[in-house]
């Protein structure tokens, strides 16, 4: 040969010369070009299907009885097509049910079990195909099939379909049922049962599926679960309190008792797990269960496992539902009123126009979830509260906290008002609360102390006296951490502790508490200050009732007069302070009283504030006891009567101010000579407050001696003027 052999080959290429005859052979390996750490290497197949891929397989699985029996029963009659979508929040347990029924199909149903991450494209097709090798795929059929020569998935389900062996196929942590369906990857057959668990519950992406919603644990199983995992550290009692701090969630209960069973130097209790998670602690001791020698799957760990989920909505666009659930996060991880996320001020945290489409993210995704409580609430998790409370970037926190508290306060009414039981009012207690706790500086304690007494105020004006108190009392408690014992906002809400005290029947607690938070206001605020009245006005009524009506008739008048001088003749306030003293003197007095003026207030109230408010209610109410007490029956009766049907048509039968009023009423038509009907009406009113207020309570015990005197004769009406 005179030609020269001038061939060239760069990186993997060969050139093959030769003069001759050449005999050639190569083996060729797909799929593994690259070395490690050299960034090239191609994504490799499971290195099992045949075993489930789970990070901590449960020691015991607690509470999943019937979803299981449900399960068992696909495979124990040679069944086969069902396809079952197991799903709920991250870390509620749906792979654990899941294992523990491979293990129960595999091991005493004769199964074949096949388990495939769906996690994403790549280990999904990967999986797929090593499931297609299970179910005897060559290898001409594989190469073909990852080289797109042939369609992969009709590959995988022609081998499940022709499968000697009846199978269950596992597609776990599909949280992106996109995949699934582009693919076309979940379908049915005869010769087997499909299991997908995921976060994502929307009917739409599984069709012909039996959706099973996974949550959180009941009490005492969430008990059992740490004292599974670690049984020396404390009772069931203990493990108890803990299971509710961590919100019975499955993955917290597993890291947690994985913590506790692992103490080595200085082993911990249970309490005091418990006490370092009510310290603050949550999330980062949560995690510390982890295997620190394993690298741990995100989806293992409390602090991580929602932020893929965060990731995605980043990389999808979807910017403002990760902005909402930071936004939840600040709230109680209790039921949240929709009707508060719909509104403008959630302007401070995503665009309005897109609250709808965060909301369906969040709901699509499991992170939040619809519940109706009378009332169409979103709730979320506690420990996934949590976690993105300790996820959010520190500079976002404040205009976060600042759009909650502006949301919660234009949720509450801006002056409450008497009015019928709102349960929507009680649904935002926690979530007040929660903001104070929350709260990251003085500036931003007071502005949600302040909405929160309002919401206190709302409560009281309802007749829901002992979650006015509750309320109060916490806020108060909250906001002295932050602001001082004497800050205008403590004292206000510790005001609105009394003052809730005292229809409650507590007129001892509080009249010191009273006493105590006036002399503060008094020396700090000065006589005439707003706040310093409306606590005069409150220890007026307390004395009044507990007999001391000197003290709390000069109590009251000094309200009157300071009212007038700071707020004006004709302020609400000021009107309802004079209508009162309508009910504090003496026929004497209220004939004297302003020269006689005082027995017009109805009219003026009429006058200046208009004939339906409350304060002209309220004052046609006191002047009915009034005329009662100089002996004008008629008229009194008449005017009661008038005020009794107004205040039912507002608040209902059972408001504290309907009985009230119909106590009257039964003295006027006692006084009338009707005693027949006057027992009849305080029969009610008793059966009413002893079911509102108990039996005992001051309101309950004045009404039944008065019953009595009525039914025994010895009734007598006032004497008159």
């Amino acid at each position: 040969m005179t030609a020269g052999m001038d061939g060239h080959a760069e990186d993997r290429g060969r050139v093959y010369q030769t003069s001759g005859d050449q005999h050639i052979s190569e083996h060729h390996h797909y799929g593994g070009h690259g070395g490690p750490g050299d960034g090239t290497a191609a994504p490799q197949g499971p290195d099992s299907v045949r075993r489930p891929a789970v990070g901590r397989p449960p020691v015991v699985l607690r509470d999943r009885t019937e979803v299981l029996d449900r399960l068992r029963a696909s495979v124990r009659e040679e069944r086969g097509g069902e396809v079952y979508v197991l799903y709920g929040m991250g870390g509620c347990g749906k792979t654990a049910v899941a294992y523990t029924f491979f293990q129960l199909a595999t091991g005493e149903h004769g199964r074949v079990g096949l388990w495939v991450s769906a996690f994403d494209r790549a280990s999904l097709r990967a999986g797929m195909l090593a499931v297609a090798a299970d179910r005897g795929a060559g290898d001409a059929e594989l190469l073909a099939a990852r080289n797109g020569l042939r369609p992969a998935a009709d590959l995988v389900w022609q081998r499940l379909d022709r499968s000697a062996e009846p199978w269950l196929l596992v597609l776990d942590n599909a949280d992106h049922p996109e995949i699934l369906r582009d693919g076309s990857w979940l379908r049915t057959s005869p010769r087997g049962t499909v299991v997908v668990t995921t976060r994502r519950p929307a009917a739409r992406w599984w069709p012909g599926a039996e959706l099973q919603h996974i949550g959180v644990l009941p009490r005492e199983d969430a008990a059992r679960v740490l004292r599974d995992l670690a049984p020396h550290s404390g009772t069931q009692q203990e493990a108890a309190r803990i299971a509710d701090r961590l919100g019975r969630l499955p993955l917290a209960l597993t890291l947690a008792g994985g913590f506790l069973s692992r103490q080595v130097l200085d082993p911990w209790t249970m309490e005091t797990y418990g006490r370092r998670l009510e310290e603050g602690e949550g999330v980062e001791l949560i995690d510390r269960g982890a295997d620190a020698l394993s690298e741990e799957d995100p989806r293992h760990l409390v602090g991580l496992t929602w932020q893929l989920t965060l990731d995605a909505f980043e990389a999808r666009g979807l910017s403002e539902a990760t902005a909402l659930l930071r936004l939840l996060s600040r709230f109680a991880p209790e039921p949240l009123p929709l009707s508060l996320l719909n509104r403008a001020e959630i302007g401070g945290a995503l665009p309005p126009a897109r609250c709808e489409t965060a909301l369906r993210a969040l709901l699509d995704q499991s992170l939040t979830e619809l519940v109706d409580v009378g009332e169409r609430c979103v709730q979320s998790h506690a420990v996934l509260l949590d976690s993105v409370v300790a996820a959010t970037p520190a500079d976002m926190v404040p205009a976060l906290h600042a759009t909650a508290v502006r949301l919660l306060d234009a949720a509450v009414p801006g002056v409450p008002d008497a009015g019928p039981y709102d349960p929507r009012l009680r649904l935002l207690v926690p979530h007040g609360l929660a903001l104070l706790r929350r709260a990251g500086d003085p500036s931003a304690s007071a502005d949600a102390l302040a909405a929160v007494i309002r919401l206190s105020t709302a409560l009281h004006r309802t007749g829901d006296y002992l979650s006015a108190r509750e309320t109060a009392r916490a806020a108060a408690d909250l906001g002295e951490r932050r602001l001082g014992e004497e800050h205008r906002l403590v004292l206000a809400a510790r005001s609105r502790v009394g003052r809730a005290l005292f229809r409650l029947g507590g007129y001892a607690e509080a009249e010191r508490l009273l006493r105590r938070v006036h002399t503060a206001q008094e020396r700090l605020f000065g006589s005439d200050d707003p706040d310093t009245l409306d606590t005069r006005h409150g220890l007026q009524l307390v004395l009044g009732n507990l007999g001391h009506r000197d003290e709390a008739v000069s109590l009251l008048r000094s309200t009157v007069a300071g009212r007038r001088r700071t707020l004006g003749p004709a302020h609400p306030l000021t009107l309802r302070s004079r209508s009162s003293l309508l009910v504090l003197l003496s026929a004497p007095e209220l004939a004297a009283e302003e020269d006689g003026e005082l027995l017009s207030l109805p009219a003026e109230c009429v006058r200046r504030l208009g004939p339906d408010h409350t304060v002209t209610l309220g004052a046609h109410h006191n002047h009915a006891w009034a005329l009662y007490l100089l002996g004008r029956f008629d008229e009194a009766d008449q005017e009661v009567r008038l005020v009794t049907e107004a205040y039912r048509r507002r608040f209902g039968p059972d408001h504290p101010l309907v009985l009230s009023a119909r106590q009257l009423l039964s003295r006027t038509r006692a006084a009338q000579g009707d005693v027949e009907t006057a027992a009849g009406v305080m029969t009610d009113v008793v059966v009413r407050r002893e079911r509102g207020l108990g039996a005992d309570h001051p309101f309950t015990v004045a009404g039944r001696r008065l019953l009595d005197d009525l039914t025994s004769g010895r009734w007598r009406p006032p004497e008159g003027a």
